[in-house]
């Protein structure tokens, strides 16, 4: 889609302790949104870091709050017209307080999590004043050429956002993997078949992606 472009927010850095890397050493990894303007709209994915005093003990982040986040990519608050989460963690939905009245397109089965499950994220991120969810169950094109796939797996509720943008077809695929590594990993297993890669992961490169990003790595996948 020609007037369609997707452009990374950066909301700052937290340190991964070393018990939840895998590798026994702790990681410093960055947290970004991304910001889908488009021809109907702008749309917003994910909305940086909430704070809590036990959040911030554990994993000591560095927030740029979402005001100066979207300033510096050339829009405001008042420009957001919608609001997609990929999950509920605390470090995706932090920002949504401030965009109280739009609508949040989240999987039901995540919105279940962040309401009943202790710890999933910080309740006051979802249940603010003024917070309008629209609940999905499966796929949903949000606008034109702006689709929501669920992706399962970091969170049973998990998603991702295909856009048909002016210079291809990409994929905000927030935390399906922690890096772009781990998503080449699982493509090549699909390719091959030589181990099990999930399900989703076949749909997701059927759209022929020219890029797919994440939200908590700078690099970025290409087939």
């Amino acid at each position: 889609m020609r007037d369609v472009t997707v452009r990374r927010v950066d909301f700052g850095w937290f340190v991964r302790p070393a018990g939840e890397t895998g590798t026994g050493l702790a990681r410093v990894e960055p947290t970004f949104g991304y910001l889908v303007e488009h021809p109907d709209g702008r749309v917003l994915v994910d909305t940086g870091m909430g704070g809590h005093p036990d959040v911030d003990q554990h994993y000591q982040p560095r927030r740029v709050g979402l005001g100066a986040a979207l300033t510096a990519v050339g829009t405001t608050v008042d420009d957001i017209g919608y609001v997609v989460n990929c999950h509920l963690h605390f470090d995706h939905c932090g920002g949504n307080p401030e965009l109280s009245g739009r609508p949040v397109f989240v999987q039901r089965t995540e919105l279940d999590l962040a309401r009943n499950v202790k710890w999933h994220t910080l309740p006051e991120l979802v249940d603010h004043p003024g917070a309008r969810y629209e609940e999905l169950d499966g796929a949903a094109e949000i606008l034109p050429g702006v689709r929501i796939l669920p992706t399962p797996g970091h969170t049973a509720g998990h998603q991702s956002v295909v856009v048909t943008a002016a210079d291809g077809t990409v994929i905000v695929a927030g935390q399906s993997h922690d890096h772009a590594t781990g998503f080449t990993s699982d493509a090549l297993a699909h390719r091959t078949g030589v181990v099990p890669s999930p399900e989703w992961i076949g749909t997701l490169l059927a759209f022929d992606p020219k890029r797919i990003v994440f939200a908590h790595d700078n690099a970025v996948w290409t087939p």
